[in-house]
């Protein structure tokens, strides 16, 4: 190699690894701002918008149907997570059991933050912990459903997954940390049906959007198959389809929209191999 290959070989190295010597609460904000969306439930909804004043100190109505009224709670340090440990946080957050025992329900994504890596979790509990206090009351979630005991057994170590634009780490992306999978996989009666179902859309969203409906995003006519890699990346950032009609909440485009682009390469590699499903029967 010559001088001048091995001094930009150097360069490109040196920079890869900047890209990730960030510390951990400079990671948590990545995920919490961006992949993770968690202002898209635990920000409260203007006519604009979020209403980024009372970032992260809930009180938005999330869920609202005979099953239950689940009601985003203030995670800023105001709250009551400010009285929690490091470790009554991140258990709260990747196995829904806060530290008097009691469980944390629906729709909080359970059965995919369990798979969040200790440093991920770690790097969140970091994060929130740099929030300025915002007071905000909020009221308690009321669930007219019985809830199990808890979400899983306790979850030992969690490894991290090797970052790159690769199809391993956009499962990882996918799945545990922005859970796209729980919304566009349909639902049966234990939860999504991953086993038999991975992708295939069709779960409904109604608000006051009207009705919005997850799509199939596997690889078949119905799904990806004729999306370009451009066109899925408009459409998971941006909000917009080919034709230029916008897509409809409550995916957070907004905060998809900050992932890095080898994180939406990743992402996007990772649906490439989901099997092809077609789309459910309605109704």
């Amino acid at each position: 190699m010559s001088y001048r290959g091995m001094i930009c070989a150097a360069a490109l190295c040196s920079a890869a690894v900047c890209a990730w010597a960030e510390t951990p609460a400079e990671r948590g904000e990545y995920l919490v701002r961006g992949p993770m969306g968690c202002g898209n439930c635990h920000t409260p909804q203007g006519p604009e918008g979020p209403d980024m004043a009372l970032e992260l100190a809930g009180g938005q109505v999330v869920v609202d149907e005979p099953a239950m009224r689940a009601v985003s709670p203030n995670i800023t340090p105001a709250g009551a997570v400010g009285g929690w440990t490091d470790a009554e946080l991140a258990k709260a957050i990747r196995e829904g059991l806060r530290p008097d025992g009691s469980l944390i329900g629906p729709p909080m994504p359970f059965s995919l933050y369990r798979g969040l890596s200790d440093s991920d979790l770690a790097a969140v509990v970091a994060f929130l912990r740099t929030l300025p206090p915002i007071e905000h009351a909020t009221e308690k979630s009321v669930y007219r459903i019985p809830l199990p005991p808890a979400w899983g057994p306790p979850v030992g170590q969690v490894a991290d997954v090797p970052r790159g634009p690769t199809a391993e780490y956009g499962a990882y992306l996918a799945g545990p940390v922005a859970h796209c999978l729980e919304c566009h996989t349909p639902m049966g009666p234990e939860g999504p049906m991953y086993e038999t179902a991975t992708g295939q859309g069709g779960f409904e969203f109604p608000g006051p959007w009207g009705v919005s409906v997850a799509a199939n995003l596997t690889s078949s006519e119905d799904g990806l198959a004729n999306y370009s890699d451009a066109e899925v990346a408009a459409m998971i950032t941006q909000g917009v389809e080919p034709d230029g009609t916008r897509m409809l909440p409550p995916m957070p485009y907004g905060y998809l929209a900050r992932m890095t682009p080898d994180d939406l390469a990743a992402v996007i590699a990772y649906l490439r191999t989901l099997p092809p499903l077609p789309d459910r029967p309605k109704g």
